[in-house]
């Protein structure tokens, strides 16, 4: 019970984490990774080595507590060695979205004052030297690591510098001074967690980013609650890590979950090979954002629909059960009824388990979708093959996820759960959930306006989320406050929930409700390529591009039939009127999405100026 409640009220840090698994279970696997298309193990005790390494090479180059380094590669153990290493020695790390391009790592480098960059491959040292070297470049960056150095042969000796070099650099040290692992050890016991060890960029969506200051507690309580609540302390994890690391979301889920839990981490060979990677791996956890979920879906949909008739007839027969035992297990949150758990037993057999294996996570304990709300669509056909996904909700801000759904309580669908153990929280007049626990960050680096915008002096957090409660004690997100259309009429409107049931499509891969200060709603509409290029295919219709399909009149008539469904779901206030659909798949590149691929709305009407003329007419 002692470390139940020190772990929630958060006291310890990741390096005090990754030492004690170090200690107690150093053989045993902790970290795997695909090379030349074979699976290479590292135990604990590597883990920990390499990070000491990393530590002193760190400090053989003179950084100092507080400096900051910034990491911009896609997800490998050296981005783990690089993290805690740098925690070690009380070095805070900024993490950088692969696909930033050059001006945006420009900003973040420059606002946290950044000595060091680590950096995946030669793209992303290629982005870092462009920071360096265009406009105001980055004063206080001094040194460059890359950790894949291929195509790099020919650069300017030392930039970039491999990072087996920063290795080197700490085996060096070692070497020529004996007291330094005792040093590097009493470093480690002097760390607190208070002390901020992590700086998340907010994505941007309507302004620049913002460096959220994270400290040991702040990650530690979320992610450990989070367990708690789940009833996962105990049970093994094995996860497959592929989201951007950088992203509060993946840190909480595969960095600090992992430290928690003493278990293994995967990492995916990339984005592409995510699927095949989890059938491989089978883990016993696994995080998705909702497209990844939709994307699962969908991919079995068709995949059935190119099989035989019999297996078509099955399959419709048994989610069609599937769905009914579901909908009675959510509202018990459990299966009472005999019959339900023999017929449920008997669709396993015959098919869900084969669905499960094919997913890859027929071994999953705990599934969670994080970044957004998800449909509710989505949520009752895993829940219908007996893989139930969990939603919570939580921001940066507050250290992750302080609402979250648990096991064994009836299961609303929308709702994000009860608030966490040790999360206070209560709703503003307006609608907006204010929150108060371990978790609630710092503040804003070197923006004390912003940060007094958003935390009292009495530790509450103003989210900017509108919320409904439901139940006795959960919530559901309704929109982001900034986010919510007024129409001329002065109706309020929330453009989200509209956008999700659009997406329910398989046809509908992004939109934007629009109508702010207008007499009615209006909708911009990008049609996924590849489900609609399917449909497209099977009924011969000829295309050549992303643009040429869009053009095409059953195309839109597509589109238009399922608005037209849509708009049945909601009030006629609320109905979307006219349409466009986009020429172009919206693009980070382009300034059109965050690096969390959530749309700039704060841009809309500079970068949708002709569609929304289209729509409403000249202004």
């Amino acid at each position: 019970m002692f470390e139940h409640d020190q772990m929630i009220r958060g006291e310890t840090t990741l390096p005090a984490l990754l030492r004690k698994h170090a200690t107690g279970r150093g053989g045993q696997v902790a970290l795997r990774e695909k090379v030349q298309g074979v699976w290479r193990a590292s135990t604990w005790a590597d883990y920990y080595r390499r990070a000491r390494r990393v530590a002193l090479g760190m400090v053989k180059l003179g950084l100092e507590r507080g400096d900051r380094v910034i990491i911009a590669g896609e997800n490998t153990p050296e981005w783990f060695y690089t993290d805690l290493g740098a925690q070690m020695i009380g070095v805070q790390v900024v993490g950088v979205y692969p696909t930033n391009p050059w001006p945006e790592i420009q900003y973040i480098g420059r606002h946290c004052q950044a000595v060091l960059a680590v950096t995946g491959d030669q793209e992303q040292t290629d982005k870092v030297l462009d920071a360096m070297a265009n406009g105001e470049g980055l004063p206080h960056l001094k040194h460059v690591f890359c950790i894949d150095m291929k195509g790099l042969r020919r650069y300017a000796p030392g930039r970039p510098h491999a990072f087996a070099h920063l290795i080197e650099l700490g085996d060096q040290l070692a070497a020529e001074d004996v007291g330094a692992e005792a040093w590097l050890d009493a470093q480690i016991d002097l760390l607190r967690p208070d002390d901020i060890n992590v700086l998340v960029y907010t994505s941007g969506t309507t302004g620049p980013p913002k460096g959220a200051m994270l400290t040991h507690r702040n990650l530690a309580y979320g992610t450990y609650a989070y367990m708690s609540a789940r009833n996962i302390l105990d049970k093994h994890y094995e996860s497959v890590c592929y989201l951007p690391l950088c992203h509060l979301a993946e840190r909480s889920y595969a960095t600090v979950q992992h430290l928690i839990s003493g278990g293994c981490i995967n990492f995916a060979e990339s984005i592409d090979t995510v699927a095949t990677n989890i059938r491989e791996i089978a883990p016993t956890f696994f995080l998705g954002v909702p497209r990844i979920w939709e994307k699962l879906q969908q991919g079995f949909d068709f995949r059935m629909k190119d099989s035989g008739r019999v297996q078509q007839w099955l399959y419709r027969i048994g989610m069609k059960r599937g769905r009914a035992i579901s909908d009675r297990r959510a509202e018990h949150g459990r299966l009472v009824r005999w019959s339900d758990k023999l017929e449920f037993g008997f669709w396993y057999l015959l098919l869900f388990r084969n669905m499960q294996r094919h997913m890859g996570l027929n071994r999953t304990h705990t599934r969670m979708c994080g970044g957004a709300s998800v449909s509710p669509e989505t949520l009752k056909f895993f829940d219908a093959i007996g893989l139930p996904v969990a939603q919570g909700y939580g921001l940066t801000e507050s250290g992750g996820v302080c609402f979250v759904q648990v096991p064994g309580r009836p299961f609303i669908y929308g709702s994000c759960g009860p608030g966490m153990e040790g999360v206070e929280w209560k709703i503003a007049d307006d609608g907006e959930v204010l929150v108060r626990s371990p978790g609630v960050f710092k503040g804003y680096l070197f923006d004390d306006q912003a940060t007094a915008a958003v935390l009292g002096p009495d530790g509450w957090l103003a989210s900017g989320d509108i919320v409904e409660r439901r139940g006795d004690d959960e919530v559901a997100v309704v929109d982001r406050k900034k986010a919510i259309i007024i129409t001329s009429g002065g109706k309020n409107i929330s453009p989200s929930e509209i956008e999700n049931a659009l997406k329910d499509s398989p046809y509908i891969r992004e939109a934007i409700v629009v109508g702010e200060g207008r007499k009615f709603l209006g909708g911009l509409i990008q049609i996924d390529f590849d489900s609609v290029g399917r449909w497209a295919s099977d009924r011969d219709l000829q295309y050549t591009t992303f643009k040429s399909l869009v053009q095409l009149d059953e195309v839109r008539e597509l589109i238009q039939g399922i608005v037209d469904e849509v708009n049945t779901k909601f009030a006629r206030v609320e109905n979307i009127r006219k349409f466009v659909l986009l020429e172009k798949e919206l693009d980070h590149d382009d300034g059109e999405l965050t690096a969390t691929q959530k749309v700039r709305r704060g841009l809309i009407n500079q970068k949708f100026a002709r569609e929304l003329e289209l729509i409403y007419g000249a202004a």
